[in-house]
């Protein structure tokens, strides 16, 4: 008894590995295929890759379905090319085994779920309860990962991934299922004697609606994967700037996947579960979460994973009472729609039919809830509402040792997520010191980042923190760094630069105020920060943060902004009017650092520098379109420009200022644009000479070849 046992619990943890396997290929897809839009600008043609999770519908052709049925293990062994696809570093071609593994994975789940039904076995009921397993392991693993999955094809050796660790243990999970298969055909043999054999079971000829079950099951795969698959997505999503009235990641995102186990661990109750008013909860808590900031929207996503822990179990039941190759076909369709929804309420500048769906998340979250509630009908009307066998119920031994087995692994992981969070908790609230208090220097730079995918595909953060920390920034924005969305993995990197570098971080508008992102790190207290939704009415909605930083023992006012695009001259003309009037309003020292998308000394250049009452730094640099830096209030010391490195399009700029004493006023004072020599000044307000020359990991000072200083 004991040896079987011990298999069981090995098998079950075998394909909780595959799950894992799953959920690491399914939320590296859209990474990868948005990789090719970025850099097209619009709709790239290799988006196609999406509908490689279609690949159940094969199950339909019945040749196909006996195949899959007795070598399973072709479906999870084309899952693993997901996993191999790190080695490939052409990203055209990583981004076909990743499609060939998505195709792997989603083939492999509706396999498990046509193949296992058998009643009497229990096998269905712990095939789902893995998969669920598999999700928690997921998500504890990005805890400690600081929100990147280290198995993904945008991950290796050079920045943190353990590609081939997970490669090999999904060689062991494989090769797990291919021995059992001796287990399974007993189990099969056990149901035979009491009646229960696929073909001949009461349950199994009656058919469930099996659209209903579709839209039901792309609904919670949609809403598992854009909101759940890592910790900081709501937690992200309440956010609303400084004071924080909300959860930061660390330690509360653990929050996140206990209320995901908890809901796992009840998810047997199909006639709590599937009930109308629970469904009706479950939407008032989806509107908190999109439309309130705070505690209070934050605590309207726990519930709201808490009831999609609680139905999956029975959506997926029911979808495996359905016909597999339409059922899931249909459902995956629906999922990808939603995906495509959920791009289509920020890109809507760049793809068809955009204004359509323009900064309509509400819309989204809507057709996710209504799809579920059809999902959670049709298993009602299919596993409430008809008599189940005594051996098949709930309470039966066999439900009962599958929930216990289920359970310790769910809550093994939730202490995994916690023990990680309580690892990084010292790093994410540890206090932060600048880098020349005794000079009462402020260095400040901007930089586009392109979401942290470099150019060849794999993600830069590794890179960014090297940069950061070898420019020794006090306040650094980072634009294009919105990237808790699907088709950016749902990650947050800021978490990692402010944990590594010790800062203070602003992740900017949520991901609900349908923006690319804006992001603020500071080495000095954030006092206050309001995230400004900039005057759009024609293209992307272009998004500001203004903080107020108690910057040596005074206020002063950063601004981190980024612009729209050429294309939109109202657009840019009214947004640089309104950061010009929130700066002339203020009455703090200001730094500006923002993407404008002008000429030096153009109409927009005018408005900004003339209507904001502020000084650029350089004036006599006639090489910007992007990126500019303005003061007021602080006394400009140098400028430099420093090559992008393989990390993105754009360079970092940096400018360096000192801050006046607390009583002192110098809103008189005019800036002498006389340049020195860097010897004029004392070594603490050099530039970084790493930077000179060749520089270091391709950035180095260029335009002037070297900083520029002055009086």
């Amino acid at each position: 008894m004991a040896g079987a046992n011990a298999a069981q619990m090995r098998h079950f943890l075998a394909d909780t590995y595959l799950s894992f396997v799953y959920w690491t290929v399914l939320t590296s897809l859209g990474l990868c295929i948005w990789y090719f839009p970025l850099w097209h600008m619009g709709i790239s043609g290799y988006e196609v890759a999406l509908l490689s999770n279609i690949s159940p519908v094969v199950l339909g052709v019945p040749f196909i379905r006996r195949v899959i049925r007795r070598h399973r293990a072709i479906a999870a062994v084309l899952g693993l090319v997901g996993v191999a696809a790190y080695a490939i570093a052409n990203p055209t071609q990583r981004l076909l085994a990743v499609a060939v593994g998505s195709a792997g994975v989603s083939l492999s789940l509706g396999a498990t779920l046509y193949t296992d039904k058998v009643q009497g076995t229990g096998r269905l009921e712990r095939d789902i309860q893995a998969w669920e397993a598999g999700l928690l392991v997921s998500i504890a693993v990005r805890m400690l990962f600081q929100t990147n999955n280290p198995v993904w094809p945008t991950m290796n050796e050079t920045n943190g991934g353990w590609n081939k660790t997970g490669l090999a243990l999904g060689v062991l999970a494989v090769l797990d299922v291919v021995t059992r298969k001796s287990d399974a055909m007993a189990e099969v043999h056990e149901a035979k004697k009491h009646d229960l054999s696929p073909g001949d079971s009461t349950a199994t000829k009656r058919q469930a609606a099996w659209v209903p079950a579709a839209l039901g099951f792309g609904g919670l795969l949609f809403a598992l994967h854009s909101m759940y698959s890592d910790s900081a997505i709501i937690g992200r999503w309440s956010w609303d700037g400084y004071p924080a009235t909300g959860p930061q990641p660390v330690p509360w995102g653990g929050l996140v996947i206990t209320a995901m186990a908890a809901g796992f661990s009840v998810g047997h109750r199909a006639d709590l579960a599937t009930g109308m008013l629970w469904w009706g909860v479950a939407s008032a808590n989806a509107a908190l979460i999109t439309l309130v900031s705070g505690w209070p929207g934050f605590a309207g996503g726990l519930a709201l994973g808490f009831y999609l822990g609680t139905v999956t179990r029975s959506i997926l039941r029911v979808v495996a009472q359905c016909p597999p190759g339409r059922t899931l076909f249909a459902g995956m369709l629906w999922y990808n729609i939603l995906v495509l929804g959920h791009v289509w309420v920020v890109a809507y500048e760049f793809v068809p039919g955009g204004p359509l769906l323009r900064e309509r998340t509400w819309l989204i979250v809507a057709a996710t809830m209504l799809s579920l509630y059809a999902g959670v009908r049709a298993a009602r009307a299919s596993l409430v509402s008809r008599p189940v066998s005594a051996r098949d119920g709930p309470d039966s031994p066999v439900a009962r040792t599958l929930r216990h087995r289920a359970r310790s692994v769910f809550w093994v992981a939730v202490v995994a997520g916690w023990a990680a969070m309580a690892v990084r908790l010292p790093a994410a609230t540890r206090t932060p010191v600048p880098f020349h208090p005794e000079q009462r220097l402020i260095t400040s730079a901007i930089w586009t980042v392109h979401f942290d995918l470099d150019n060849d595909m794999w993600l830069a953060e590794n890179r960014i923190i090297e940069a950061v920390r070898d420019l020794q920034v006090d306040v650094m924005g980072f634009l294009e760094s919105d990237t808790e969305r699907i088709i950016m993995g749902g990650r947050d990197w800021t978490q990692r630069v402010a944990e590594e570098l010790s800062y203070y971080v602003d992740y900017g508008p949520s991901p609900r105020k349908h923006t690319w992102g804006c992001a603020m790190i500071s080495k000095f207290p954030i006092k206050n920060s309001t995230h400004h939704l900039l005057p759009s009415p024609v293209g992307e909605l272009a998004c500001a943060i203004h903080a107020t930083l108690d910057v040596h023992g005074r206020d002063v006012d950063v601004i981190v902004s980024h612009n729209g695009q050429e294309e939109n001259p109202l657009d840019r003309k009214l947004q640089t009017t309104e950061l010009a009037r929130i700066m002339r309003e203020s009455q703090n020292p200001f730094i500006f650092t923002g993407y404008v998308v002008t000429k030096p000394h153009a109409k927009n250049y005018k408005i900004l520098f003339d209507g904001g009452r502020i000084h650029d730094i350089d004036p006599t640099d006639s090489d910007r379109w992007c990126q500019y830096i303005g003061y007021r209030g602080v006394k400009r010391v140098g400028y430099a420009r420093v090559s992008r490195g393989t990390i993105t399009d754009t360079e970092i700029q940096v400018g360096k200022f000192a801050v006046p004493e607390p009583n002192e006023d110098i809103s008189a004072w005019l800036p002498s644009y006389q340049r020195v020599k860097e010897s004029h000044y004392a070594p603490e307000y050099h530039f970084p000479t790493v930077f000179r020359g060749k520089g270091v990991r391709g950035h180095f000072y260029h335009v002037f070849k070297e900083p520029r200083y002055f009086e």
